[in-house]
């Protein structure tokens, strides 16, 4: 039995434009007192051929955690576009939300991005370089990946 439960985990803006601030509500049980911090951490997939695209949006120390049930609310910045190759800039990619103690990470929540034009004029003849004002960003929400 884990010290720690992640016991939910709720995307705030969703769906938002593509350079908003990623919000998560996240919600944890902690049943003894702990000697360290918490650290949480957002990384932003920015192409499936290589992780080399990765970028950690941000992290966050948490601590001390009382026992008991805790939350709060986890904001990071979005992608820096220079990192992402624009050929990948729309379509699906993939957000990692992680928590570590004691430099081990024991918990992994993923999601599914998908990020189109917010017309289907735009999304069935988009223009050759990404119009990154007119992008937005699906979270499903729904659907996370606990690993």
């Amino acid at each position: 039995m884990s010290v720690v439960s992640l016991l939910g985990v709720k995307v705030l803006n969703n769906p938002a434009p593509f350079d908003a601030k990623y919000q998560f509500e996240i919600t944890f049980e902690c049943l003894e007192p702990l000697q360290k911090d918490l650290e949480w951490k957002l990384t932003y997939v920015g192409s499936a051929t290589s992780s080399e695209h990765d970028q950690e949006l941000d992290s966050l120390l948490v601590g001390p955690i009382p026992v008991g049930v805790n939350k709060f609310i986890f904001e990071a910045d979005s992608p820096n576009l220079k990192r992402i190759p624009t050929s990948e800039i729309l379509g699906v990619t993939v957000i990692l939300l992680s928590c570590s103690y004691d430099d081990r990470e024991f918990v992994r929540v993923g999601y599914y991005v998908n990020n189109e034009y917010d017309t289907e004029e735009m999304n069935d003849d988009p223009p050759a370089k990404p119009v990154i004002e007119k992008v937005r960003r699906h979270v499903l929400a729904e659907k996370p990946r606990v690993t």
